[in-house]
């Protein structure tokens, strides 16, 4: 690499963001940040009723990211690549799906004192894949929590994150449809690394046609 980077991962529920993150951290030789998503003591009850739990699931979703954010880069961020498979900015997309308009109004407040002393990414990878293709994936992981994720709030999660990053401008940015790609594939990786390393300004949608997959 040319320089060290800080690169981010994005996209809903299952889309694979975990197994590229911790891929492109190991080919880079660099470190990788994964989000303490089975830490949160709220979630389960979340998905079995979200109108009760979100707000405790939102907060604490959103403080123990900043506090990751905030160990990771007291020490030196520029030493080394740094792969997270979280945005923090995305936490928004969320509360705003969830949250009653006075609970979202409270979060609001908070999320703008600690956004404002977050480190931006250098890239950020939106990795997208079809609903049917993440509750396959949700499904194959087996993580007992998120057997109540219903079908109708992956899809909300979904559109939400397409209209998030359809107006996202703060960063480079490079959006990759994976429903057809597998991430534990070698040669998909192969094409997909390959465009991270040298895509650094404006957006750009990535496709395996033309890549050799």
């Amino acid at each position: 690499m040319e320089k060290s980077r800080y690169i981010a991962i994005e996209g809903p529920i299952g889309v694979g963001k975990t197994t590229l993150a911790t891929a492109l951290a190991d080919r880079l030789g660099g470190r990788v940040v994964l989000e303490a998503v089975e830490q949160n003591p709220f979630l389960p009850g979340f998905y079995q009723d979200r109108k009760k739990h979100a707000f405790q699931a939102q907060l604490f979703f959103l403080l123990s990211r900043f506090q990751q954010q905030q160990e990771l880069f007291q020490q030196d961020l520029f030493s080394q690549v740094t792969v997270a498979d979280y945005l923090f900015a995305k936490d928004r997309i969320f509360a705003s799906l969830t949250l009653e308009p006075n609970e979202l109004a409270l979060y609001e407040r908070i999320w703008q004192v600690l956004g404002a002393r977050v480190v931006k990414p250098d890239l950020v990878v939106y990795l997208q894949a079809r609903p049917e293709v993440l509750a396959s994936r949700i499904k194959k992981r087996g993580r007992d929590f998120e057997r109540g994720v219903a079908a109708d709030y992956l899809d909300q999660v979904s559109r939400a994150y397409g209209d998030f990053f359809f107006h996202y401008e703060e960063t480079p940015l490079l959006v990759v449809n994976t429903s057809d790609i597998d991430l534990g594939d070698e040669g998909d990786l192969d094409a997909l690394f390959r465009e991270i390393r040298r895509h650094r300004h404006g957006r750009l949608h990535f496709s395996l046609a033309g890549h050799g997959g």
